[in-house]
C-alpha cells in the first residue's frame, strides 16, 4: 500500500512538473510576443520623434516627417517594421480622433452654412477630375469602365493628411481651409456611391454571388447616420451630463473614447468612413457644455 502510495505521488509530481513547464513555455512565448509588440512601438515612436522636429525645422512640415519615418523603418527600409497592418489599425485609431477634434471646432450651424460649398464644389472637383482622369486612362489604352475606376479612386483625397496640414497652417478656419474642408466632406459622402458603381462595372462573372443589393448598401449607410445623427441630438449630452454628476475624469475620458469608436465602428458598419463618423460625433458635439472637457 505504502509503495502504491509512493508511486501516484511520483506520477502526480510528474505531471505537475509537466504542466509547470507547459506554464513556463507559454509564459515565455507570451513575454517575448509582448517585447516585439513594444520594440515595435518603441520604434515607431523613437523614429516619428527624430523626423518630424527635423522636418518641420526645415520647412517640410510634420506629414512629411511622418512619411520620411516610415519609409525609413518599414518594410523597403531599414527593415524594423514589417507587420504593416498592426500599424495601419495604428494610424486608423489615430486618424479617427484627429477628426473627432476638428469636429468638435465645427458647429453644426457652420456645418450648414457650407453645404453649397460642400455640394457645389465638392461635385465640381470630383466630377472635372475624373473626367480628366478617365480621358487619361483612355489614352494609355485602357477600357472606359477601368479608366473611370481609376480616374475616380485618384480623386478621393486623404482627409487626414489634408487635415493636419491645415491644421499646422492654422487655415481650417480660414475661407480658403473651409473650402477645403467642403471638398473633404463630399469625397467622404461619395465613398458608399462609388462603390456601388464599381460592383457595378464589374463583369458579372467578377461579381460577388452574395453582394448585397445597392438599395440595400445605400439604405444600410443612411440608417446609420441616422442613427449616429438621433444618438447624438438625444443621447450623447444626457449621458455626459450624468457622467459629470459622478465627478470621475477617467470616466469622462472613457466615454468619450466610446463616443469616438462607437461612431467609428458604425459609420463602418454602413460602409461608410470611420473617420467620417468620428467628424460627425464631433460636430454634434460641438455645441455641447461638455465640450472643452471633451
Amino acid at each position: 500500500m505504502a509503495a502504491y502510495r509512493v508511486r501516484c505521488s511520483s506520477h502526480v509530481a510528474a505531471g505537475i512538473t509537466r504542466l509547470d513547464e507547459v506554464s513556463l513555455k507559454g509564459r515565455a512565448m507570451a513575454a517575448e510576443g509582448n517585447a516585439g509588440q513594444l520594440i515595435g512601438m518603441v520604434t515607431l515612436l523613437g523614429a516619428a520623434v527624430v523626423a518630424v522636429p527635423l522636418f518641420k525645422r526645415i520647412g517640410l512640415g510634420s506629414v512629411l516627417g511622418y512619411l520620411a519615418a516610415g519609409l525609413a523603418i518599414g518594410p523597403f527600409g531599414l527593415g524594423l517594421l514589417s507587420d504593416a497592418q498592426t500599424i495601419i489599425h495604428v494610424a486608423e485609431l489615430g486618424v479617427v480622433m484627429f477628426l473627432f477634434v476638428i469636429g468638435l471646432e465645427m458647429k453644426p450651424s457652420h456645418l450648414w452654412s457650407l453645404r453649397g460649398q460642400i455640394f457645389g464644389l465638392g461635385s465640381m472637383q470630383v466630377v472635372l477630375s475624373a473626367v480628366l482622369l478617365t480621358g487619361i486612362g483612355r489614352l494609355f489604352g485602357l477600357s472606359w469602365q477601368v479608366a473611370f475606376i481609376l480616374g475616380a479612386g485618384f480623386v478621393l483625397t486623404s482627409t487626414a493628411i489634408v487635415m493636419q496640414v491645415l491644421s499646422e497652417r492654422g487655415d481650417i478656419l480660414a475661407p480658403r481651409g473651409q473650402r477645403i474642408v467642403s471638398i473633404l466632406l463630399f469625397e467622404d459622402l461619395l465613398i458608399v456611391p462609388l462603390l456601388a458603381v464599381v460592383a457595378f462595372l464589374a463583369p458579372a462573372e467578377a461579381a460577388p454571388v452574395s453582394a448585397d443589393p445597392l438599395w440595400q448598401r445605400a439604405g444600410t449607410g443612411l440608417v446609420c447616420l441616422a442613427v449616429l445623427v438621433a444618438a447624438g441630438l438625444w443621447l450623447l449630452n444626457p449621458m455626459f451630463r450624468v457622467l459629470a454628476k459622478a465627478k470621475a475624469r477617467e470616466v469622462m475620458t472613457a466615454a468619450a473614447l466610446l463616443v469616438v469608436l462607437g461612431a467609428a465602428l458604425l459609420m463602418e458598419l454602413g460602409g461608410l468612413s470611420m473617420a467620417m463618423g468620428a467628424f460627425v460625433a464631433g460636430v454634434l458635439l460641438s455645441e455641447s457644455s461638455f465640450r472643452h472637457q471633451l
